[in-house]
């Protein structure tokens, strides 16, 4: 199975990043037939997407590049960064160019959708609307979680969940990639 990981941020020290290689990194360890790749959105910056600028340039390399990354995985993980209750503007971005291209962006893949962050909601608003919006897209979502308190949470130094009963949830969430 080929796992494609990713946070949607653009953040450099990206929290759901980590969240997100944590996830792909642990089902590769712990399943033998298992090869990740996780991208970094930053390799995907695009102009800001409008009917004008889709016009004039068409159908930006970096745009069919991030889908044809989608549609070599088996199965799906994105993380979430929450903006003022939303998407951020670097994925929402990439995902508008993306879905002029193919509507159907997530092309019934299993996917897993998680969300951190710093606060004590773990970005649950964005993935709430995550949760509601990926199935129009053609995503088949296995399951979610919101990990609340990142820096509380989570080990950066090990890469891994510290909260034994968060770390029990989430590996139950990942797995349902594999079942």
């Amino acid at each position: 199975m080929k796992l494609l990981a990713f946070a949607a941020s653009s953040s450099k020290q990206s929290i759901n990043k980590q969240l997100a290689t944590y996830a792909a990194n642990y089902l590769v360890e712990t399943h033998n037939n298992i090869q990740s790749e996780v991208l970094d959105l930053n390799d995907y910056e695009l102009p800001l997407f409008s009917q004008d600028k889709e016009q004039e340039l068409g159908q930006p390399e970096l745009a069919v590049a991030f889908l044809d990354k989608i549609t070599q995985a088996d199965a799906i993980i994105i993380s979430f960064a929450e903006h003022n209750g939303s998407y951020t503007a670097a994925y929402k971005n990439l995902f508008d160019w993306c879905s002029r291209i193919n509507p159907k962006v997530f092309q019934n893949k299993p996917m897993v959708l998680l969300a951190t962050s710093p606060g004590g909601r773990g970005g649950a608003s964005v993935l709430a609307a995550a949760m509601s919006s990926t199935p129009h897209f053609d995503g088949d979502v296995k399951a979610s979680m919101s990990l609340p308190s990142f820096h509380q949470n989570f080990d950066t130094t090990k890469g891994i969940i510290k909260n034994e009963e968060l770390n029990e949830q989430f590996i139950n969430t990942i797995q349902s990639l594999i079942e």
